[in-house]
């Protein structure tokens, strides 16, 4: 199928590797790619209300990817969805493509926040659940993506234990559990987020009914953790 061809289509969850495999060229980084692939997916498919034509609605949910290393999956499910062109898949990576090794919030249709420091999405998004709470928009939900390595940085420990606190129940936040981070946790990752009082959750991060239960998951007055577990980086 060519390019042409593929426009205007409707695309599913199993036109993902296809649309993946448009994009060539260097620095791919597989593993960090195709590690978040489900759980991005439940969540534009199912779960997040937003939308190209809502791009700039004040009332639509946040989608913070901090995991931008390897985003290859976050472009394939952007393109699936109708926020950026099939056509700029092929040219990832590019000099003249908007599609960089790392999303950039100026040049990607859809993207929130440009990725690239590791610890940075997670105090970014606390940031935004305060500044939504602070203009009266209760209705928006802020979503962030995290990589379990990222939690080796200490910024992300001080918006774990500012955000359960201040009960930012609108603040969800999925970390992509690759066996990847360098300092184990006495009690695994949930275990961190529940003492600084988090909702939280540990599921398959392949299992899509598994994923969408965590993601809807009432927790009522607490921030909510679900940490999505995919084979080790290694494997």
């Amino acid at each position: 199928m060519t390019i042409t061809e593929e426009r205007g289509r409707t695309y599913g969850y199993g036109d993902l590797s296809r649309l993946m495999g448009l994009m060539t060229g260097d620095e791919k980084h597989g593993p960090a790619a195709t590690s978040t692939l489900d759980a991005l997916w439940v969540l534009y498919d199912r779960v997040l209300r937003v939308a190209p034509e809502r791009a700039d609605d004040p009332g639509r949910d946040r989608f913070l990817l901090s995991k931008g290393h390897g985003p290859m999956a976050y472009y394939a499910v952007l393109a699936a969805k109708g926020f950026v062109p099939v056509d700029w898949l092929p040219g990832f990576g590019a000099y003249d493509s908007p599609l960089g090794h790392h999303p950039d919030r100026v040049l990607v249709p859809g993207a929130e926040i440009g990725s690239g420091s590791l610890g940075h999405g997670l105090p970014i998004a606390v940031g935004t659940a305060l500044g939504l709470r602070a203009q009266g928009l209760d209705a928006p939900r802020v979503w962030v993506v995290v990589g379990d390595a990222e939690l080796d940085e200490g910024s992300n420990h001080e918006a774990i234990a500012f955000a359960g606190p201040a009960g930012l129940d609108r603040l969800h936040t999925v970390v992509i559990d690759n066996a990847s981070a360098s300092h184990a946790r006495p009690g695994g990752i949930a275990a961190r987020f529940e003492a600084a009082g988090w909702s939280a959750v540990t599921v398959d991060g392949r299992d899509h009914e598994a994923l969408y239960a965590a993601f809807t998951a009432p927790h009522p007055g607490r921030p909510h953790l679900v940490v999505a577990r995919v084979e080790p980086k290694s494997a």
